[in-house]
């Protein structure tokens, strides 16, 4: 059964992850630069901000800020269409539509133009704009046909408070060292904070924003320092096992049923799959206050029998996060 997704209008945080068909580990380093090029050119393209992100082997992750529609001018319309198409491609497009002003079209220039500003500040036009450029060009280059993407993307919708959007953004940039793959996520190239410890202006853009920063002209260095305490604090609690090895994701029913009988204490190890179940399914994810508000907005989406919409993060302290589903009784199959 497919499970409808929640949109809000107006500004709005998601969470947004996808996996490549069958989990195969195809993204290898090149690809994986090869995603994270195409996803700066979709988002701006889209006037969708990326917050961070992390491209692993088989999935991918995005913390995305979905702003208010607005109307854009002719100039930033030509220049979203540059970020986006091939030099040709843009040309054909710009010059198709210059050709039916000049011609006195104007009903037809803007119906065509509306086309592409229909995908601007959307959710799943971004989505879908990303992976399937992605798709087209990976099956180029390999020779291959069909999807690369498992089923539809999953989403969650975040509150905007700092708390909310921090403890999303460092559970994204720790995917790489619960992985294995490096020991500090600064070395991850292929993630939001290892692309802003390289230098990246954009990337950096991102945190600040996660931080709600009110210095954004290049205090960066702050920045860096409060979000990269933040990531080591998350990891450091959550992301070693009691013996000092690495986690690894997914629980055993005889592992679910030791909890139940333990009423709920959890090892460090298995509170860290929690969290993962809470952050990639939850839905809405932020204060009480928040989820109860989009629980209300949106309360056709749930049971006619349900009351209340925020469900208390069990098990670990979140610092008073809820989330729209009570997921602590169903966490065997988790996957970071």
């Amino acid at each position: 059964m497919r499970r409808a997704r929640l949109i809000e209008t107006g500004e709005a945080y998601y969470h947004v992850m996808s996996r490549v068909v069958d989990r195969q580990f195809v993204l290898n380093d090149d690809e994986k630069e090869r995603f994270r090029k195409l996803l700066r050119r979709v988002e701006a393209f889209s006037g969708v901000d990326v917050l961070t992100y992390a491209s692993l082997g088989n999935h991918v992750h995005a913390l995305l800020c979905v702003p208010e529609r607005e109307d854009i001018s002719d100039a930033e319309w030509i220049k979203r269409v540059k970020a986006l198409y091939t030099k040709p491609q843009a040309l054909d497009i710009i010059d198709h539509f210059t050709r039916l002003r000049e011609q006195g079209y104007e009903d037809a220039a803007l119906a065509y133009r509306q086309r592409f500003t229909d995908r601007m500040y959307d959710l799943s036009e971004f989505v879908k704009t990303l992976k399937q450029r992605f798709t087209q060009s990976y099956n180029r280059r390999h020779g291959r046909k069909g999807t690369l993407w498992e089923e539809r993307y999953k989403s969650i919708l975040v509150e905007g408070s700092q708390h909310a959007l921090s403890t999303i953004a460092a559970y994204i940039d720790l995917n790489a060292v619960r992985a294995g793959l490096v020991e500090d996520p600064g070395q991850y190239r292929y993630c939001g904070y290892g692309e802003a410890v390289g230098g990246s202006r954009q990337a950096r853009r991102g945190l600040q924003r996660v931080m709600q920063s009110e210095d954004q002209s290049g205090a960066w260095s702050s920045v860096h320092a409060a979000y990269r305490k933040l990531v080591y604090s998350e990891g450091q609690a959550r992301g070693v096992s009691e013996t000092g090895g690495p986690t690894k994701p997914g629980f055993g029913e005889k592992q679910v049923d030791a909890v139940l009988k333990a009423n709920g204490k959890l090892t460090g190890q298995q509170a860290l799959h929690c969290r993962v179940r809470y952050l990639s399914d939850g839905l809405v994810l932020g204060s009480r206050a928040y989820v109860d508000d989009i629980f209300h907005r949106h309360r056709r989406r749930f049971s006619a029998k349900r009351q209340t919409g925020a469900r208390p993060m069990r098990w670990v302290d979140f610092g008073g996060l809820c989330t729209a589903r009570r997921l602590q009784l169903d966490v065997i199959s988790i996957s970071p």
